[in-house]
Parts: C-alpha cells; sequence; structure tokens
C-alpha cells in the first residue's frame, strides 16, 4: 500500500514539500494538501500593492490546478486539530484526514494587539487582506497628506519589508510632489540600523544610516511602541510622533492549529520545535517547516524582536523534509539537514527604483562572509524575481532555483 503524505498549508513552504516529496518518489506516493487558501500569495510582493503597483490577481494564483497538475489531492480546508499520537488531522468541516507523514507549513497570524491602537489607528501589509487594506488608507491619504511613521513594532522579524515600504513610501512621495512637505520617520525594534533580525552585516548599519539621512527620513531604533494614536505612534519612552497614515509591522505567531497542538510541544508563540531534519522534537513522522518552526535567536535584545523566516529559508526547509520523507518511505535514515542558521541569506530589498542586495553564507551568525550592494540593479532583479517565482510556483516546478 502506498504511504500518505499529509501537508497542511499551501503557500511557499507547502505548496514547495507536496510537490517535492512526489517528485522524489516519482508519484509512487499518496500526497494530500489541506489548506484554508485556495491560492498562492507571493508576500514579497506585497510591498507595493498598497501603492497601485499590484493587485491582488498579479500576485497570486489558484493552487488547485497546480496540484491536480502533478497528482497531488487538494482540499480547500482548514485544520483545526493535529492528533500526532493517533496520526490524524481534523479540518473545520469535519472532516478526518489519516496520514503516515505529516508536514506543517501553515505559515503565521500577526499578533495585533502587541499594540494598542495598530488595529484601529494604523495598517500592516503583512498579508494580502492587510495590504489591500494598507491601500484603501493610502489613497485616503494622498487626498490629505501629512507626517508618516513606518515601524516594526517590539517582537516583529519582518524587518525586510519594514524597509522596503519606508523607502517605497519615500519614492511614492516624491513622484506625488509631496516629499518635501512630509516627514517621514522609521521606528524599529532593532539595536541598530541593518540589523534586520539577523545580526547585521558588514557596514549594514553604516549604509542603512546613509540612505535614511540622503532621503532626509529620522529613525528611532532600539525602542517599542507604547501605542498608536489616531494622529501620533507614542514610544515606550513617550516620545510622541505625529503621523497621518501609521504602517507597522507586528510580530508573527503561528497558526492555532500548530499553536494547540499540545503533543508537538509548541512555545509561547505557537511555533513547534525541530531538530536539524525538520523533524519534530518529539515524532519522528511530523515534519515543520517555514514560519511555524521555531528559531532561537542567537542573542537578547533590550526590545524583543524576532527572526525573519522569508521565502528562501522555507523552500530549502521544505526540500530538506521531502527529501527526509522520501528517505523514510524507501526504508532509509532521515539524514539530511540543514539547520536554520546555516541556510545562505540571500534577498533583495526594493527601494522604489533602487535598493540592496543582501547576501551571506549563513542566515545567522557566526559567519565567514556578509555583503550588501546597493543600486538600481536591485530594482530590476526585484522585479524579475517575481515573474520567474510565480511562473515556477504556478506550474509546480520546485525543483527550479
Amino acid at each position: 500500500m502506498r504511504k500518505k503524505v499529509l501537508v497542511l498549508g499551501s503557500n511557499f513552504g507547502g505548496l514547495t514539500a507536496a510537490l517535492a516529496v512526489k517528485r522524489e518518489l516519482h508519484g509512487d506516493v499518496d500526497v494530500r494538501v489541506i489548506s484554508p487558501g485556495d491560492r498562492f500569495v507571493f508576500n514579497p510582493s506585497l510591498i507595493w500593492l498598497p501603492f497601485g503597483k499590484r493587485d491582488a490577481a498579479g500576485i497570486t494564483f489558484p493552487v488547485g490546478p497546480t496540484f491536480a497538475s502533478h497528482g497531488v489531492d487538494f482540499v480547500h480546508d482548514a485544520a483545526v486539530e493535529i492528533d500526532a499520537d493517533h496520526k490524524l488531522v481534523r479540518t473545520a468541516s469535519g472532516g478526518s484526514y489519516d496520514y503516515d507523514y505529516l508536514v506543517v507549513a501553515t505559515g503565521y497570524r500577526n499578533r495585533m494587539d502587541v499594540v494598542p491602537g495598530l488595529v484601529d489607528n494604523a495598517v500592516t501589509i503583512t498579508s494580502l487582506e492587510e495590504a489591500q487594506r494598507a491601500g484603501e488608507a493610502w489613497q485616503r491619504y494622498l487626498s490629505d497628506p501629512g507626517d508618516i511613521v513606518v515601524a516594526a513594532s517590539q517582537g516583529a522579524g519582518c524587518f525586510g519589508a519594514a524597509y522596503e515600504f519606508l523607502f517605497n513610501t519615500s519614492y511614492r512621495l516624491k513622484k506625488a510632489g509631496l516629499r518635501k512637505q512630509v516627514k517621514l520617520t522609521y521606528v524599529s525594534s532593532e539595536p541598530f540600523l541593518g540589523h534586520f533580525g539577523i545580526g547585521g552585516l558588514p557596514h549594514g548599519e553604516q549604509l542603512l544610516g546613509m540612505f535614511l539621512r540622503k532621503q532626509g527620513i529620522d529613525a528611532h531604533v532600539g525602542v517599542a511602541l507604547d501605542h498608536v494614536a489616531t494622529d501620533a505612534v507614542v514610544l515606550a519612552d513617550g516620545t510622541e510622533i505625529p503621523s497621518s497614515y501609521s504602517m507597522v509591522v507586528p510580530p508573527f505567531i503561528g497558526q492555532e492549529v500548530a499553536a494547540n497542538a499540545t503533543a508537538l510541544d509548541p512555545d509561547d508563540k505557537g511555533y513547534l520545535p525541530v531538530r536539524p531534519t525538520y523533524q519534530s522534537e518529539k515524532f519522528d513522522d511530523v515534519y515543520v517547516v517555514g514560519i511555524a518552526a521555531q528559531v532561537v535567536a542567537p542573542w537578547q535584545t533590550a526590545v524583543p524582536m524576532g527572526i525573519p523566516k522569508t521565502g528562501l529559508p522555507t523552500e530549502v526547509q521544505a526540500h530538506t523534509a521531502a527529501s527526509n520523507i522520501a528517505a523514510q518511505i524507501r526504508g532509509e535514515a532521515p539524514t539530511h539537514s540543514k539547520p536554520f542558521g546555516d541556510i545562505p541569506a540571500v534577498c533583495v530589498m526594493d527601494a522604489g527604483n533602487n535598493g540592496v542586495i543582501i547576501l551571506a553564507d549563513k542566515m545567522l551568525p557566526p559567519r565567514e562572509h556578509g555583503i550588501l550592494v546597493p543600486g538600481p540593479q536591485a530594482h530590476a532583479m526585484k522585479l524579475a524575481f517575481e515573474k520567474y517565482f510565480l511562473w515556477k510556483a504556478r506550474n509546480g516546478y520546485v525543483h527550479l532555483p
């Protein structure tokens, strides 16, 4: 009887894991994906959506046809319970699905209660729906412009998106003829500019500082937010920064199905601890990839901050898990491993018509190599990568780089 692999989630981690294990075993395995969303979302492009440079149709695609073309069953439903002891997953519609191997790639939720006033008086861009709401607020802002604050709150980890939105905001204000009359401020829990949640890279602080000075952007780093008012962002030290448009990147937490899976020992953020093979620490037949997988920071900071779990490490984790599941099904030991900190850091930070290419041999220190390459080629590179990745994912070519 063919083994059953069940995958929870259909974005970067889920889509990659499902198609990769099917390919590794030359189709000789039953793979099913359960996901509450039926469209893949290319999250790196959400930074452009509020400014009308992208819409939902341009950065998403339906996953059902992709899975079907590769012989993967797709269930459009939300997983609500993982019973790891009995190898069962239950769904919101009352379904029950058994498995031989499980991949948890459920992603994240925004923790919107971390800062009072965030929901009512600010916007964020870390989901498609929230980015669309940020776009509606941007249109209202343009009719009555004022000062702007872009912030990454205490506990946040997605600093790249905050920087990208900051510099794209500056660029869009300039295009609209508003830049000189708007005070633009960046607020971050990072201990210094260019930390990015990965410990920083050589000359990163100086480079980001230069970018901000050149564009006349004020910065407050190593600070927490106290609350967001209708007309200001107030910091924990009492500093009040006037703001007519506040964009705040909040912390991420695990989806409820993962956070409630007590047998898998979730942490206080709802993330699940894993071994370097991406197997759960407690179950050899359960794998966890992407944001759902716990990553312990190798440092402590005065203001709590997270670690960015972006698309590239998620894909690496998903391929590692798929290779190990395939090995187990073949009766071999799951020996493939790639700890999160050892995955190379490759990121393109867009700045409207400019940007920075970020490269390092490891996501987390200690490192041997790391470099930041500024210039307009970064913007062109991000545009090209968007088109390439959406083509690759839509066609299920997860074996391509």
